[in-house]
């Protein structure tokens, strides 16, 4: 079970998350979880391409690891870069301490203090201590593109019936959304491009220079 669209409570009850981001215009800021990984990001690379848009890629740290030459891409096309932990770890089932080493151990491949927590799971002793050192980015738009009973077409409307400008949306570059991701990406950057959106990276919102993306450990 889960929510589409994150309700205004909940953004609420956790005002230090990043949600979504409050803007003027029409740009809505696309997030891509789990890679990097060959068999799905450099596609996804090549579909922002053709649309002159940005995204961010949370990154597992692991992944990262074994995919380096795919992670440079990523940076050097000019998106932005996020932490997954190195592992995929699900705060709920995880003891803080070990979860707090494998968050920074993420942290030092991916380079960056934006963080997005696998599932989207945190307890409260692990959000209190987390959020004093990243910037902890959730969302307010969720695919489904993981959901295996949903359909290609409904993962579409997910999306499209649910963005709204500063929307930030969930996608996953993984062997496991691939069916549906392929449908929906270029379907979803042409409808928006369309309605006059753009895509933007998330690091350019924050003005604060730390957050920009550091060379990785």
């Amino acid at each position: 079970m889960y929510l589409v669209k994150t309700p205004t409570f909940i953004q609420n009850l956790f005002p230090n998350f990043t949600w979504r981001i409050s803007t003027q215009v029409r740009e809505v800021f696309l997030t891509f979880d789990d890679g990097p990984i060959p068999e799905v990001t450099p596609w996804v690379l090549e579909q922002l391409r053709s649309y002159n848009a940005k995204g961010t890629f949370f990154c597992v740290g692991d992944n990262i690891r074994k995919h380096p030459d795919i992670f440079k891409q990523i940076k050097e096309e000019g998106h932005s870069v996020g932490n997954h932990t190195f592992h995929h770890f699900n705060g709920w089932a995880t003891e803080n301490i070990p979860y707090f080493h494998d968050v920074r151990h993420g942290a030092n491949f991916s380079g960056s203090v934006l963080f997005r927590p696998p599932y989207g799971r945190l307890k409260p002793k692990q959000t209190q201590f987390l959020q004093r050192h990243y910037r902890i980015v959730m969302w307010d738009v969720l695919s489904g593109d993981f959901d295996p009973n949903i359909s290609p077409e409904r993962c579409l409307k997910n999306v499209l019936q649910n963005v709204t400008p500063g929307s930030i949306v969930v996608f996953h570059d993984s062997l496991k959304a691939m069916d549906k991701l392929s449908y929906v990406l270029p379907k979803v950057l042409k409808e928006l491009s369309e309605q006059g959106y753009s895509f933007s990276p998330l690091a350019e919102q924050f003005g604060d220079s730390q957050i920009r993306n550091r060379k990785s450990a």
